[in-house]
């Protein structure tokens, strides 16, 4: 009896030991995500950032299995000056983000393939006014493991964002892409 006690603790201890998993936090001051939109029959459009409020990476046996990141959706601003002030407002109230009912939007990573050349596919969650879809994209990490960057499109309408969609508005001048455009630069600590 006592060797089967002592091959079943080895047998959890080696478990314990060959499965390390870490969280890696994200520097929030130095990460952020740009964000674009396009109207959709003209060259228009307006780009600006939004700032993390908190995120990290998860390290399994030294590969990124995962991460969960949340978004400071008050921290949207527009970069491109044009009509900066009343755009980021008319972006923080309910035809787009409605951030005082939701204030952040979540990114969950739940599975990570590896490519060559520090080449990823993430297959991860996204919420944005308390919708969640998944999503999925392709991400970069740097040689030696400090930066983590993704470009991606989500069509906005799957997270009810409709305002000015191209089914909604019928004169095609006003009409906004569905297409918002992402670019995540994660700075690890």
């Amino acid at each position: 009896m006592k060797k089967i006690a002592l091959v079943w603790a080895q047998l959890i201890f080696c478990s314990i030991v060959g499965f390390s998993q870490q969280e890696i936090s994200i520097n929030t001051k130095t990460s952020i995500v740009n964000w674009k939109g396009s109207m959709l029959f003209s060259f228009g459009g307006h780009h600006g950032t939004v700032n993390f409020k908190s995120g990290n990476i998860i390290k399994t046996n030294d590969k990124i299995t995962g991460g969960n990141f949340t978004v400071d959706m008050s921290s949207i601003i527009n970069t491109d000056g044009d009509y900066s002030e009343d755009l980021v407002n008319h972006l923080k109230n309910e035809d787009f983000f409605n951030v005082e009912k939701h204030p952040t939007a979540t990114l969950v990573i739940d599975k990570v393939e590896y490519h060559k050349s520090g080449q990823l596919r993430m297959h991860a969650n996204l919420t944005i006014k308390g919708i969640t879809k998944p999503i999925l994209f392709d991400a970069k990490l740097n040689s030696d493991n400090t930066k983590l960057t993704a470009k991606f499109k989500i069509d906005r309408t799957d997270w009810n964002i409709v305002y000015g969609a191209k089914g909604i508005v019928k004169v095609k001048d006003y009409a906004i892409s569905d297409a918002i455009e992402f670019e995540v630069k994660l700075n690890l600590k």
